[in-house]
């Protein structure tokens, strides 16, 4: 069978991929192989999960290990999806302070590299790690923690897979709530330029998604703790207009794969992804890119890719906008700056897509964009590095415990080795 990454945009370049049972196991295939990379739920758009040797996935590793109530904390083995962990969670009366669009993710994964929900006070998923374990190149179980181990902590949680096999991950947690969600339709563009921060502070976590045409913003998604202070479903929000039925972020494609909104209350991770866990999420045969750009430049940022336009829109599904706060975490693209998101979902036209992006990052080099980890992007390696605060440390970092690269794929060596 075909090894390939959930959108089928990428093969990879090995077909064998191991599926360990135990974390011994994950030991002894650390230890056997030369070269390897853990694999997460097949949701990069581009080869950072690559290996032309070996590839580990810790599916059969998805359980949650102990709930700590009063240390507010959950840990888990490395395989398991938020979808999975969300339902547990909520049988404790506990919730994550966020979620991205999808819950089809892994934690692991996810954390690795930096992905992100939305909200202005909301930053990314792997900042409510606390603790995390992992095979190194020797084979040997590494327990890092926020409490006991200061810097080195905040240079593994966002590892890019550089470090090792990630077997465990504790999260800090909060009680349980309950959201609904409203949508706008039709937000003109120039509603934005003063409104910005008013507009995406309207909820817990909001999001903006266009086609970049008619200077038009096409949908708001509003998720609001129930009974949080918003302007709710008002009859006008900035000139855009309540929706009258349950939307998708993709106006052709039918709501019923998306989370409920129309103000319907519900559990929290019923709410804060896009899509429901069930469900093909998104468009599937898609591709995807994301920039990010410090906050402060959101206006200007958007109405330079707003130039592009007539370029970007007819290889485009859709794009969405969000807001992320600031971590501390060395290799985040939001390490101690808020950030605005511009994300991408195109169509799977890769010629095609692969001439916008050196267009899109030309736009967005003003504001010295950072690209997700995850996503597809053509920056240059010495202008992304240049762009991170802490490349060397974590380059050390990776030389502490894989000092012989057995964890160095092509995508590594050449966004962070290259000269």
């Amino acid at each position: 069978m075909e090894n390939t990454n959930w959108a089928k945009n990428l093969t990879y370049s090995t077909d064998k991929v191991h599926y360990p049972d135990t974390i011994e196991q994950v030991q002894e295939l650390v230890t056997k192989c030369g070269k390897l990379r853990a694999l997460g739920s097949r949701h990069s758009f581009n080869t950072i999960a690559d290996s032309t040797e070996n590839q580990v996935s810790l599916k059969h590793l998805n359980k949650v290990i102990s709930l700590d109530r009063a240390a507010q904390t959950v840990t888990i083995e490395g395989g398991m999806r938020y979808g999975e962990l969300a339902p547990y969670l909520q049988e404790n009366s506990y919730a994550l302070h966020n979620l991205a669009s999808l819950p089809h993710i892994s934690v692991a994964g996810a954390c690795a590299t930096a992905t992100h929900g939305s909200g202005v006070n909301s930053s990314s998923l792997a900042s409510v790690v606390s603790a995390l374990e992992f095979v190194n190149a020797a084979g040997d179980i590494i327990s890092l923690s926020g409490e006991k181990d200061g810097e080195v902590f905040k240079g593994a949680v966002v590892n890019l897979g550089a470090l090792g096999v990630v077997t465990q991950l504790t999260l800090d947690l909060q009680p349980s709530f309950d959201m609904k969600q409203v949508v706008y339709r039709n937000l003109p563009m120039q509603e934005l330029k003063d409104n910005f921060l008013a507009i995406m502070s309207d909820g817990y976590s909001v999001s903006l998604f266009t086609t970049w045409q008619n200077k038009n913003i096409n949908q708001v998604w509003i998720k609001q703790v129930d009974g949080g202070s918003s302007s709710g479903a008002a009859s006008d929000m900035y000139g855009a207009t309540p929706a009258t039925q349950n939307m998708h972020p993709l106006e052709e494609l039918s709501a019923e794969h998306a989370t409920e909104q129309m103000g319907v209350t519900g559990l929290w991770y019923e709410r804060l992804p896009h899509f429901k866990m069930g469900f093909m999420p998104s468009a599937g045969k898609e591709l995807q890119s994301e920039y990010f750009v410090p906050v402060e430049h959101s206006y200007d940022a958007l109405m330079a890719i707003e130039q592009l336009h007539k370029k970007v829109s007819p290889h485009l599904f859709v794009s969405e906008i969000r807001i992320i706060a600031g971590d501390d975490l060395w290799m985040s693209p939001f390490y101690q700056r808020a950030s605005i998101a511009f994300h991408f979902t195109w169509k799977q036209e890769w010629e095609a897509v692969k001439q916008l992006l050196p267009l899109i990052e030309k736009a967005l080099a003003p504001y010295k964009p950072l690209p997700h980890w995850g996503k597809l992007f053509t920056m240059e390696p010495a202008v992304l590095r240049s762009r991170l605060q802490k490349p060397e440390d974590f380059k050390q970092l990776i030389h502490q415990y894989d000092p012989h690269g057995k964890f160095r794929n092509s995508f590594l060596q050449e966004m962070l080795f290259s000269s």
